[in-house]
């Protein structure tokens, strides 16, 4: 299998199913292309019909979508639990994962992410952004109470849910946002993640520029 993304240090979409892939041990190679570059848009078609990265090939399959990847892989190699065994953590697991998905279109906005830049903490998106933050600690905090007894992540062990919402915790680091200790201890976990600190180590080795993402 071969997983093509973008550059480490602002891919968000790219991030979710590497991370899923690398924690899980499932084995792809690798095709980064460079983000905000002349020939991006064709670079990325050569594996991917939405132009857009990520895009997961195996074989003559293309998958060409963030979740879609991850629900691929969940599908193929059973044996990981990529999403929580017991139904009702994982309907509620991807049903957070489909709204963060759809949703938090002001942090994103306001926050890009950009690993390698810390931002001293201000008035990020205004209310927008501030009420998407609240409705994602609001469900942080609902997973871990229900279902995150078995370990420090969302669901306890690491899982799917996680990683769709990776970029945001990268985001409350990188500009600063004001958090409560347990939010924080989830924020610490995610970025103590093996899988997480390799991606990280590589994104602050990058030397591009984007410059839509430098705020």
């Amino acid at each position: 299998m071969r997983l093509v993304i973008g550059n480490k240090n602002y891919s968000s979409w790219s991030l979710r199913p590497w991370l899923v892939a690398r924690h899980f041990g499932i084995a792809f190679d690798e095709t980064m292309i460079l983000l905000d570059m002349p020939d991006t848009r064709e670079q990325i078609l050569r594996y991917s019909p939405s132009g857009r990265v990520p895009c997961l090939v195996d074989g003559e399959i293309a998958i060409w979508e963030t979740l879609a990847i991850i629900e691929y892989l969940a599908e193929r190699f059973p044996e990981h639990a990529i999403w929580p065994r017991d139904p009702v953590a994982r309907a509620l697991a991807r049903s957070i994962a489909n709204e963060m998905h759809a949703g938090f279109g002001a942090l994103r906005s306001a926050c890009p992410m950009n690993l390698r830049k810390t931002f001293p903490w201000q008035d990020w998106g205004g209310p927008a952004a501030a009420a998407d933050v609240a409705r994602i600690v609001a469900l942080w905090r609902d997973a871990r109470a229900r279902f995150g007894q078995g370990g420090p992540f969302l669901f306890g062990a690491f899982s799917a849910a996680d990683a769709m919402y990776a970029p945001v915790v990268t985001r409350l680091k990188t500009y600063s946002w004001p958090v409560e200790p347990d939010i924080r201890a989830y924020i610490d976990a995610v970025f103590d993640l093996p899988a997480m600190r390799a991606w990280c180590d590589a994104a602050a080795t990058e030397t591009w520029i984007v410059p839509s993402d430098e705020v």
